[in-house]
């Protein structure tokens, strides 16, 4: 809206400074142009150009779109937030399957399965219990990564 409001005072001020010319025909009517008549005597007159003026419809358009416009922004800025923190969440959901995974495949590469004593010493669980240990995290990766 500024902008075609100054586009017309620029039209206006080109005109006014073009030079307008008046003269009385005769038939008595009185004429404007920007070009003097040809054959008759016409005085040259200044115009004073119009300030532009906004009116109170064209201010409430522009309050009501630059108000469209901020929540508009602001509603995109939320939508990135909140997709970037669920990539975030997904990247951190895959990189602990990867772990997982790999902790599996680890488990089944081994021919058994320690823990640790009181004296920090290795004591091997006998083979029901360490086919049960694998499977139990066998069931947790495909609870937690493969669902």
């Amino acid at each position: 809206m500024k902008g075609l409001l100054l586009l017309l005072w620029l039209l206006v001020t080109l005109v006014a400074q073009a030079g307008t010319y008046r003269w009385v025909d005769e038939n008595g009517q009185t004429h404007f142009s920007d070009r003097p008549p040809v054959n008759t005597v016409a005085d040259e007159v200044s115009l004073k150009a119009a300030a532009p003026s906004a009116d109170k419809a064209a201010s409430e358009r522009k309050r009501r779109v630059n108000e469209f416009l901020e929540q508009s922004e602001r509603e995109r800025a939320e939508r990135n937030r909140a997709e970037a923190e669920q990539q975030a969440e997904a990247a951190q959901y895959e990189a602990r399957c990867q772990a997982l995974r790999a902790r599996l495949k680890f488990l089944k590469s081994v021919s058994g399965i320690y823990r640790l004593n009181n004296e920090g010493e290795r004591v091997f669980v006998d083979d029901q219990e360490n086919e049960r240990l694998r499977r139990e995290f066998r069931a947790k990766v495909q609870n937690e990564c493969d669902s």
